[in-house]
């Protein structure tokens, strides 16, 4: 049997713990499956005296990951820290031109300095793995990476943050405020005590601009991201998506289109009864159009300790089961080199259509104006219905349009002309709707 493949792991968080027990507690099994042991052979975290339920008295410990990754004597650095900048991307760095290979779980990291740690890599002969770094357990990276080759793919979309898809869920079933929800998922550990990275839809926007750069060859651009998170919507926008036979989830969506490629994050109205509507509570799911294979839809837990800890180790077994002089596989798909510069594709109809939710004053005219408002940017309208609360006191009421296929700033133009009139009340609602076509 070769010799032992030799890890360190900078960062003893849930993960991390998880990683380290996994590798302990299967070693003989993963030995088999690898073709050589895996051993654990150094570790940094925060703190060296805290109790994480996990014996590494034999292990060398390290006082920074920076130094893990300049002088342990490992084969592969595993990084489970955290954060785009500071001592995770400076130890990435620091390993990669070691040679070492690197395993990391760190979507921002990767957004922000992805192309330039796969050049750093491929210019050392060294392998960077990130499945973990993408809705956790689900294999989505190899897939792209290597499983799908010879596909033009284009589309990619899917449910990709654990936090959001929890409170949406309890919103519906239990008919709960957001603020209710957040508080119960960050009581569960779901969401963060400052959950505004995940409800604003920042994690999922890292998540898709990788997904992005797989697909469809380009250069990361986590920038270029239409991004709305969930903070907005409302139990009457759950109660308005279940009466017109929708759910309403918080979608990634990158797609080629004849002007370039558009990346945006947003909530949507998914038909009931589309697969991608069944995807409840912490669960995530990512959907890969294609030419060749069609549609490829793969479901599984997005976060949690075993979840990721399970990718993180599947990205260390093939490191193991590679041989030295073997052909690897591009970081980001393709050489980086070879990545092309992106190009925002141009604003285009939206076939879907979109959701309006309006609270206005109840009085005549009303229903006039909002008609020639929306008339007036070309926008054509499939329904449009009154809804009063039956203990309202009738000084206003709620007006849901549903519109046809149309372009997303006539709909903004439209939208901004109705707040200027003097019969609404609070803020307007714009939800974009996925037909069972367009999933």
């Amino acid at each position: 049997m070769a010799d032992a493949l030799r890890v360190g792991i900078a960062g003893l968080g849930t993960v991390g713990a998880s990683l380290v027990r996994i590798i302990q507690t299967r070693a003989n099994e993963l030995a088999v499956t690898c073709g050589r042991p895996i051993e654990i052979a150094a570790v940094t975290a925060r703190d060296r005296t805290r109790d994480r339920g996990i014996d590494i008295s034999a292990v060398t410990w390290f006082d920074s990951a920076e130094e893990l990754a300049a002088n342990a004597e490992i084969d592969v650095f595993v990084e489970l820290m955290g954060g785009a900048e500071g001592a995770a991307a400076d130890s990435v760095r620091a390993a990669l031109r070691r040679g070492l290979h690197v395993v990391t779980a760190n979507k921002a990291l990767l957004a922000a300095s992805g192309v330039e740690l796969a050049r750093i890599a491929e210019e050392n002969g060294a392998l960077l793995n990130f499945e973990a770094a993408v809705a956790g357990g689900i294999p989505v990276i190899k897939a792209l990476r290597e499983s799908l080759t010879g596909n033009t793919i284009s589309r990619v979309y899917g449910i990709m943050n654990g936090t959001c898809n929890y409170i949406l869920t309890r919103m519906e079933k239990e008919g709960l405020s957001f603020a209710d929800c957040l508080k119960e998922a960050q009581r569960l550990g779901y969401a963060e005590a400052d959950p505004a990275f995940d409800i604003e839809g920042n994690d999922t926007a890292h998540k898709l601009a990788i997904l992005t750069t797989l697909a469809f060859g380009t250069q990361i651009a986590p920038d270029e991201i239409y991004l709305e998170g969930i903070t907005n919507i409302s139990i009457d926008d759950i109660h308005a998506a279940a009466d017109l036979g929708y759910r309403i989830k918080l979608l990634g969506v990158a797609q080629r289109t004849e002007t370039g490629i558009e990346q945006r994050v947003h909530p949507t109205m998914v038909p009931r009864d589309s697969v991608i509507a069944q995807v409840d509570g912490v669960t995530n799911a990512v959907a890969i159009e294609s030419d060749i294979l069609g549609e490829l839809l793969m479901v599984g837990p997005g976060a949690g300790g075993n979840a990721t800890a399970s990718s993180v180790l599947g990205d260390i077994a093939d490191i193991a089961k590679s041989r030295p002089g073997a052909q690897q596989v591009p970081v980001l798909g393709i050489p980086a080199a070879s990545l092309t510069p992106y190009k925002r594709a141009q604003m285009q109809s939206h076939e879907g259509g979109y959701f309006i939710r309006l609270t206005v004053a109840d009085r005549t005219g009303v229903f006039a104006s909002i008609a020639a408002r929306m008339a007036e940017n070309a926008i054509s309208l499939e329904s449009i219905v009154q809804r009063s609360k039956p203990d309202s006191s009738a000084m206003s009421k709620t007006i849901i349009l549903v519109t046809h296929a149309t372009m997303e700033n006539s709909v903004r133009k439209a939208v901004d002309a109705i707040k200027a009139e003097s019969y609404l009340v609070g803020e307007p609602q714009v939800i974009r709707i996925e037909r069972p076509k367009d999933m």
